[in-house]
C-alpha cells in the first residue's frame, strides 16, 4: 500500500509541474524555465520548514509567492523573444538556477546539527512530516488537496474571460492585439502564475523526498514539465492529469523493468502525438471573448 501511496504522491507533485507549464502554454509560448521555478520552490520551502520552523502551508505559499515574483522578473525580457529563441533563454534560466545551487551554501544550527543547502551535497534533512507525526497517507492526502484546488482554480479561470484571453494571445498573437489585449501583459502574467504553481509542487515535492539535489532539477525535468500538457491537450487541465498519470503511472513505474528503455518509449510517444495526434488527448479549444459592455461573444479564427 505504501509504494500505491508514494506513486500517488509523485504523480501529485509531478501534476503541479505539469500544470505550471499549461498556463505558459496556453499563450503559445514554450518555456523550459519550469524547472528552475521548481527549484526555487523546493529549496525555500526546505528552508522554511527545517531552518526557521515554518509549517509547510506557509512555506510553501511562500515559495510559491516568491517564486511567482522571480517568474514576473524573467518574463519581461524571456518572452521579448518567440520560439527557439525563448526555448535557449528559459532553459539557460533554468540551468544558472541549477548552478547557483549547486555553489549555494546556508546552513544554520539546529538540533545539535546543522541544517540547511551545503552545495553540491544538497540539501538534507527535511524532516516536516515525520517529525510532526505525518503518516504516509497524511501526506498523499495533503498533496492531493493542493492539486485539487490549483486544478479548480485553473478550470475557473479558463471558463471566464481571463481564460479566453489567454487562449486568444495564443492561437493568434495579431488578432489578439487588434481588440486591444496587451500581448505583454497577458505572457508575463502566464508566466507569473505558472511560476507560482511550480514554486509549490517544488516545496511539496522537497518535503516528500526530504532530500534535494540540483541534478534533480535540469532539463529532463524541465522536458517532462511541457511534456505533460502538450501530451494531454491544452484543451482542459485534465489533460494534463491524465498524461502524468500515463507517463508517471504506466511509463515510468509500469514499465520499470525495461530499465532505460522506457527513455526511448516516451520519446516515441511524444513523436506519436505530434503525428498523429497533435492538439493532445483532449484537443484544443478555440479561444472566446466576451465583450464587457455589450455581452456580444467574438470568436477569434486562424488567419488564412
Amino acid at each position: 500500500m505504501d509504494f500505491y501511496l508514494g506513486l500517488l504522491q509523485i504523480i501529485g507533485v509531478h501534476t503541479l509541474l505539469g500544470l505550471s507549464a499549461y498556463v505558459v502554454l496556453l499563450t503559445g509560448q514554450v518555456s523550459m524555465a519550469q524547472a528552475g521555478f521548481y527549484a526555487i520552490g523546493a529549496y525555500v520551502a526546505a528552508m522554511c520548514t527545517a531552518m526557521f520552523g515554518f509549517h509547510i502551508l506557509p512555506a510553501i505559499l511562500v515559495a510559491g509567492f516568491l517564486t511567482a515574483a522571480v517568474a514576473c522578473v524573467v518574463g519581461f525580457p524571456a518572452l521579448r523573444v518567440k520560439g527557439l529563441m525563448l526555448v535557449v533563454a528559459t532553459l539557460a534560466f533554468g540551468e544558472m538556477v541549477r548552478l547557483f545551487f549547486f555553489n549555494f551554501t546556508w546552513q544554520v544550527e539546529r538540533g545539535g546539527e546543522l541544517i540547511g543547502p551545503n552545495g553540491a551535497e544538497g540539501f538534507r534533512a527535511i524532516r516536516f512530516f515525520p517529525e510532526n507525526g505525518w503518516e504516509i497517507w497524511h501526506v498523499t492526502g495533503f498533496i492531493w488537496i493542493v492539486v485539487a484546488v490549483v486544478m479548480g482554480a485553473l478550470w475557473w479561470i479558463d471558463n471566464t474571460r481571463a481564460g479566453a484571453v489567454l487562449r486568444a494571445v495564443g492561437h493568434d498573437e495579431t488578432a489578439a492585439q487588434s481588440i486591444g489585449l496587451n500581448l505583454t501583459a497577458v505572457k508575463v502574467g502566464a508566466m507569473t502564475l505558472g511560476g507560482m504553481i511550480a514554486g509549490m509542487g517544488g516545496g511539496i515535492y522537497a518535503h516528500t523526498v526530504t532530500h534535494i539535489e540540483h541534478l534533480v532539477f535540469g532539463v529532463l525535468l524541465a522536458t517532462f514539465a511541457i511534456a505533460y500538457p502538450i501530451l494531454g491537450g491544452l484543451g482542459s487541465v485534465f489533460g494534463t492529469l491524465i498524461a502524468v498519470i500515463f507517463i508517471q503511472g504506466f511509463l515510468v513505474e509500469g514499465l520499470r523493468f525495461l530499465g532505460d528503455w522506457r527513455s526511448l518509449l516516451f520519446g516515441a510517444l511524444i513523436v506519436l502525438a505530434m503525428n498523429f495526434r497533435p492538439t493532445g488527448l483532449l484537443g484544443e479549444r478555440m479561444p472566446r471573448i466576451f465583450k464587457r459592455r455589450t455581452g456580444e461573444k467574438l470568436e477569434l479564427k486562424e488567419a488564412e
